[in-house]
This record gives C-alpha cells, structure tokens and sequence, in this order.
C-alpha cells in the first residue's frame, strides 16, 4: 500500500507540475516523491520473501499518509523560505532604488 500511495501521488504531482505555473515549485515536490517511491521500491524487492508483495491493510494505509505529511510539510516550508527571500529581495531593492533617487 505505501508503494501504490507514494506512487499514486508522484503521478499526481509530477502531472500538476506540466501545467501549474514555476511558482508552486512542484519539481522539487515531484523529485522528494519519486525518491520516496525509489526508496519503498527498493524496500520492497529486497524484504520481500513470501506472500503478498502489496500489504493492503489499514496500518499501511495509516503508514503511507504519514511517509507523505513530512515531505509536504518541508516543500511548504521551502516555499515559505523562497516566498520570504523574494519579499525581503523586493524590499531592499525598493531601498537602494528610493537613496539613489535622493
């Protein structure tokens, strides 16, 4: 289940990233999501022993929203960071722009 989730939302994220405008940055959000498919990928071919290669349960289901919620929640921060970093840009230059004039 954590493979089928994580891999359901790299699709989804890397499909929002062809038609979404640059400024949501959802290339760095598609890159952290395949790498968590990678990761589980290969978890999962090398445990792999017998029975079910899918654990369908609602243990992995709880286990799989919460591999999502820390790599969202840093994108949401690198937004917030970038989002801070080009006010604080905007402002300085605004500054530099207003003492040249004077």
């Amino acid at each position: 289940m954590w493979l089928i989730i994580s891999a359901l939302a790299a699709l989804a994220v890397t499909a929002a990233w062809f038609v979404a405008p640059r400024f949501y940055r959802f290339d760095i959000l598609s890159l952290a999501l395949w790498g968590l498919t990678t990761c589980i990928f290969v978890d999962h071919v090398l445990g792999y022993e017998d029975g079910a290669f899918f654990d369908i349960s609602a243990d992995s289901l709880v286990l799989s929203i919460a591999m999502l919620i820390p790599i969202f929640a840093v994108w949401e921060a690198y937004l917030i960071i970038q989002k801070l970093k080009m006010g604080a840009v905007s402002t300085v230059d605004k500054v530099n722009i207003n003492s040249e004039v004077d």
